[in-house]
Parts: C-alpha cells; structure tokens; sequence
C-alpha cells in the first residue's frame, strides 16, 4: 500500500474535504486483507492529527492511497502518479495542494523503487515495514524514513542467537529481493565473526514456480543442518513452508526474520508441524488509543467518504462461512474446510514424555581436548578433521585450532590436555645402576684398604722391602682415593658436587700415576746400580723419590685451580638429548680444561709406559716393571676408549661410563701391580726370602 498526505489550509474546509479511491497502480490478483488493514490504520492516524488543534494548528492533512499489489513497478508507477496529479476542484483554477510526503512501503523492494524515485524530487518519503539496511544508504536514498529498525540490528541480533546456542553449522533461505539478500549479506558478515559457517543458501519468492522451490526442498534433504534461518517475507516464504509440509520434512530449527514470525497464516496446526518450535525477533508492538472503536464503527454500507469499505464487504461476506469455528455444547470444535466437510475425529494414544531439546548445528563435532582442527580441503570452515596434537604440545580446550607447546621443563601427557613436569633423570643412588657401581666402587675401596693392611703387617718381610714400602703405600693410598672418587659422581649434580668430582678425580689420578712412575724409576735405577761404575741408585734416593711425586701431582693441582677460578663445572639441565626427560648433568664449564686434566694424565701414563718397557729384561724375581708396563697398557687402553664412548653416551649413561673408566683403569694398577706380591705373602711365605727376590740378580753379578 502506499499513500500520499497533502496538507489542507482551512480547517472548516478540511471537515468537508471528500476521498476517492484511486485507481490501480496493477492489476492485484483478489482483496489484500492487510492492505485494507494498513490503509484503514493510515487513515485513522490522519484523522486523530487533523482533530488534535495542538499538533497542525488550521492546517488539516488530507491523502491519497494507491494498492501497490507488493509489485515495485507498480510501487514506481503510483509514486510517479502522486507526486504529478493533479485533480478537478469545483473552481477549475484551484489546483490541488501539493505532497507533503509518501507513506510507503512494506517490502523493501517496493521502497527502494519508490524512494530511488521521490530523493530527487525532494519528495519526503516514510515506510512503515521496509527494514532493509540498503535504505539508510542516504546518498541513493536521501529523502527516505521509517518507522521500523534497519535489518542491521535484527542481523546482529540473530548472530548473537546463533551464538548463544552454540550452533556453528546452519543454512539459510533468502527471498530474491533486496530484503532477502541483504539481510543475509548482513548475517552472514556477523556470524563468520564467530566462526559460524553457512552451509548454503536457497533463495524463493512467491512468484517462482514451483520447480525452483523444489529445488530448495531438495537442497534442504540433501544437507546435514539442522538450524536454518528464513529472511523472507511471510508471502515470499509460504510456498516453501507447504512444500516442507507436504514432504513431511521435520526435525529443523527455524529462525525467523521479523517479517513472518508473528504472521498469521503460517500458525496453523498444519504448518507447525514443521515449523513448530521457530525463533525470531518480532518487532515492538503496542496498542492504539480508539483504534478498535474506529474499526468497529466501520458501516458496511457504502460511504463516500471511505472507498475501502465495499470491497472490504464484498470480501468478508463471501469468506463468512469458511470461517466459521467455534465449541459445541459438546466441547468439540466445528469449522468446514476448503471443501465444506467438518472434520474428522479420532483420539491418539503415544505414551511418551519428552522435552523438546535445543538441535545441534554442527558440520563436525567439536574437537575434543588433545586435538586441534585440521581443515578439510574445498569444505567450509566449520568442516574439518581432528588431528591428535604431537608430542610437546596440548590442547586444553575443546575446538582448539592450534596446539599449544609446553613450557621447556614441561611436557605432554598421554591425553595431550596438560602440561606435566619432565622426568628428571641423572644417576642415582637408588637405581640399579648407580646400586650397582656404589658396590664394586666400595669393594674396591676395600680391596685397597685390605692391601694396604697386608703389606702394614709385612711390612719387614724381604718382597715388601724390595718394592719401596713408601711408595708401595702411597701407591695404595692413591688407589682408595680412586676407588672413592666414583661416588662423587653419583647423585644429583650440585655446585660443589660438580667442582669436587672433576678435580678430585684428575688429582687422585695424577697422585697414583705418579707413584707409578716413582716405582718404575726406582726399578730402573735400581737395575742399573748392578751395572760397574754406576752410582745411580745413590742419587736417587727417598728424596728424590718424593721430589718427582710431588712435582707431578702439584702439575695437575695448579691446572685444577686454574680451572676452578676461570672457569669450574657447574649443574646443567640438558633438553636436547631426550623430549620427555630433563638431564641432570655437570657441565664441564671449560673443555680445554677437562681434556688438559685427561691429557696430563695421558702424559704420566705414557711416560711410565716407556720406561717401563726399557726394563723389560731385568731379572724375573726383580722384575716389577713387567707388571708395572701391563697396568699401563690396561690403563691407556681404558682411557683411550673412554673418551668416544663419552661423547656418544646420552644422558646419565656419559657419567656411567665414566665412572666404570675410573674403576677398571684403578683395578687393573691394583691388581697387576700389588696382586702378585699379596699372592706370595699371603699364599706362598716360603718365596718371600731375601734369596729368592734377589736370587736371579745374584746368579748375573757371579
């Protein structure tokens, strides 16, 4: 409907002043039951203004209403028409007052024709249910006003719906028009804010045939949804609610633009079938003072001042049987449907008890907690896989789009949803291993302390004597300390734990093998006394002896303190190594300084081997140097392997590895160097004579 308001300058006059229905804008198919409706609230508001002296004070409104038949080019045609009549007056000079503004229109198209129109004639125009946001557009549209809020809301407002509920996965029905299109464009852009996906979109119009409305039912079949939106007017959308109805399709949740949420002819039984259970906005409504009685008051006889009222008459007298319904005496309903029979009563048993619950809308269900999404190619992005999140990383939160990774000292658990604290691993004193090596490194300690007590208690006997008791205890002593130094390296790494086992491992070492190297030059010396002219023996006597210990072992002290002071081992956690384990381990700090502790050592050794080698053919019975040369030999191979099996060992295995170099190079010293002396002692006393240590030394000097 659309209508035009013209003003009237006497008011006497405007009492006086008669109406006359216009023709036309189209041929309308049938009476528009609202139209009548909205046109006779028009004309009721127009009379309340005119009988209000406060509001136009001697100016009454007069006014021309055209049926648009909801058709834009019809809308257009009578636009054109009210602004440019002009009609007969009883004084053929008076011309008729000029339009003051065009109440108009319902359906945004018919507005937006009709509006594009009037803005450059300056012609004010007012809708009453045009809710399309492409009309506040004020550059296509500058004269254009309503009464009823922009879609722009009521598109933000369905978004926020979808949200509440949770629904990520719905379709969507526009009507092929600028309200249909553009309020989905809006949706649409709000929704994708919130990650909503719209799985497709139908279009229908009450002029389409039934084939493309077909078409959306079988869009609709085919598609997983379960939540669907309608920006379609009620008229628009009617033929598509039949056509659901028909095929029985159920189980959709509707969401309706305020256009037909409130309409009567969609809340039927039959209808509601389907879409029973629909949620929209509708907008504000309230009552109008003396609207009812202005209706009812109306005279179904024709009146010259209200041209509405015969076709309106017509209508309804015409339509009063088949809308007959009401309650018997019996309390049963009687009405007659479309081909006057009443209808048929049956009673239906279902034993059931069910709320209806809120659908979900989802294309994929949420991802649990330890899975991150995964998007599908050439599919929505509501659409998409689970992937388990890898190792070191979680997802706490279901529907996660990434996984996060753990702190560095954290790590994932079995269901990748929490970070947890990495094992910490270094070698202890309650696994098997470090169990294992505390014993053989306290048996050692022991052997040693044994030994020492034999040769304390045989410590006049002729082997004894012959051996360099000094040196031969000092020798021992060193070998304990060696034998202790393992324990140093078991346990968890501290400051001082790491400063004491390097230092005290490459002194203690320095100490034995420079006893080691003090009894072969003893031997040699000793060896080459025999010799005519010799007096060598007389100059290296117990000083001399203690001098070359000393000197040896105050070598690798100073390079420990320098070590200590520029730059000492320290705790470290390695993460490198092993993903679920934190490795506790002291770091060397300078490994110049750790290889020139190993390479002294290295030195000393090599040294007494050599020396130890050239007196190879001393007398049998005298002869300590063979055993001294194969302790060495023990001794460097040892350490030569040791040091690629230390750099390939991971974790607590590299001091594992290294505490078993240090046990097997101090067994072999003890047990090549003192185990055939204790042999004698202890197993075979009668070859501990003087004649029998010095025997083949007598035998060469005869």
């Amino acid at each position: 409907m659309l209508g035009a308001i013209f003003p009237v300058f006497n008011k006497e006059e405007s009492r006086n002043v008669s109406f006359q229905k216009e023709p036309h804008g189209g041929n309308c198919v049938g009476f528009d039951l609202r139209a009548y409706r909205w046109a006779q609230v028009m004309m009721f508001t127009i009379k309340e203004i005119n009988e209000d002296q406060s509001l136009l004070p001697n100016i009454s409104l007069g006014y021309a209403i055209y049926d648009s038949c909801a058709s834009p080019t019809n809308t257009l045609r009578a636009a054109l028409t009210l602004v440019s009549r002009r009609e007969e007056t009883k004084s053929a000079a008076e011309c008729n007052p000029p339009i003051s503004a065009v109440i108009a229109e319902s359906g945004s198209s018919q507005s937006a024709a009709a509006a594009g129109a009037l803005g450059p004639f300056g012609v004010p125009m007012v809708s009453y249910f045009s809710t399309c946001a492409c009309l506040s557009d004020k550059i296509k549209y500058p004269t254009f006003f309503r009464t009823i809020p922009s879609d722009y809301h009521q598109a933000k407002a369905l978004a926020s719906l979808v949200r509440r509920f949770g629904w990520s996965w719905i379709g969507a029905i526009q009507a092929d028009n600028d309200y249909g299109r553009n309020g989905i464009m809006l949706f649409t852009e709000e929704v994708k804010k919130f990650g909503v996906c719209i799985a497709f979109i139908g279009t229908v119009l009450r002029t389409y045939p039934r084939s493309k409305i077909l078409d959306v039912v079988e869009m609709i079949k085919r598609s997983t949804v379960r939540v669907i939106l309608a920006f379609v007017p009620e008229g628009d959308l009617y033929p598509l609610m039949q056509e659901l109805v028909m095929q029985n399709i159920t189980g959709i949740q509707w969401i309706a633009s305020e256009a037909w949420i409130t309409a009567a002819r969609p809340s039927t039984i039959e209808i509601f079938r389907s879409f029973g259970g629909a949620i929209g906005f509708a907008t504000r409504k309230m009552a109008m003072p003396k609207l009812k009685d202005f209706l009812v008051n109306i005279d179904p006889l024709p009146v010259q001042g209200d041209p509405f009222v015969r076709d309106f008459w017509e209508t309804m007298v015409s339509d009063r049987l088949k809308s007959v319904n009401f309650v018997n005496s019996y309390g049963e309903t009687v009405f007659f449907d479309e081909n006057g029979d009443p209808p048929a009563s049956y009673d239906i048993i279902n034993w059931q008890l069910r709320d209806r619950e809120i659908p979900e809308a989802v294309c994929t269900e949420m991802c649990p907690s330890g899975s991150r999404k995964a998007q599908i190619k050439g599919k929505p992005t509501c659409c998409f896989d689970c992937i388990p999140c890898a190792d070191g990383t979680i997802a706490n939160t279901t529907g996660a789009t990434d996984c996060i990774p753990c702190p560095l000292e954290y790590w994932s658990n079995k269901a990748k949803d929490q970070c947890i604290p990495k094992d910490i691993e270094f070698l202890s004193y309650h696994e098997g291993m470090g169990i294992a090596l505390t014993v053989v490194s306290l048996s050692g300690v022991c052997l040693a302390f044994a030994t020492i007590v034999v040769f304390f208690n045989f410590k006049n006997t002729p082997i004894v004597k012959a051996n360099n008791s000094e040196l031969s205890c000092l020798l021992l002593f060193s070998l304990l300390l060696c034998f202790l130094c393992p324990l140093t390296f078991i346990g968890e790494p501290t400051v001082w734990s790491c400063m004491l086992r390097h230092t005290v491992f490459g002194i203690t070492f320095a100490l034995c093998i420079s006893c080691v190297l003090g009894k072969t030059i003893v031997v040699v010396t000793a060896f080459r006394a025999t010799l005519p002219n010799n007096n060598m023996a007389r100059k290296f006597g117990p000083m001399q002896q203690r001098i070359i210990v000393c000197s040896c072992t105050t070598v690798q002290i100073f390079i420990c303190l320098l070590w200590l002071t520029l730059n000492p081992p320290f705790p470290d956690r390695i993460f490198k190594q092993s993903d679920k384990t934190i490795i506790l381990e002291c770091n060397t700090g300078s490994e110049t300084a750790f290889y020139a502790v190993l390479g002294y050592i290295g030195i000393l050794s090599a040294v007494c081997l050599v020396l130890a080698f050239l007196a190879r053919k001393l007398p049998d019975n005298f002869n300590e140097a063979k055993f001294i040369s194969f302790s060495m030999l023990i001794f460097c191979a040892v350490w030569l392997t040791f040091i690629p099996a230390y750099v390939s060992s991971p974790g607590k295995y590299t001091v594992a590895v290294e505490i078993f170099a240090i046990l097997s190079s101090t067994f072999g010293l003890l047990f090549c160097i003192f185990a055939p002396k204790c042999y004698i002692i202890l197993i075979k006393p009668e070859k501990n004579t003087r004649n029998n240590v010095m025997g083949k030394l007598v035998t060469k000097r005869l």
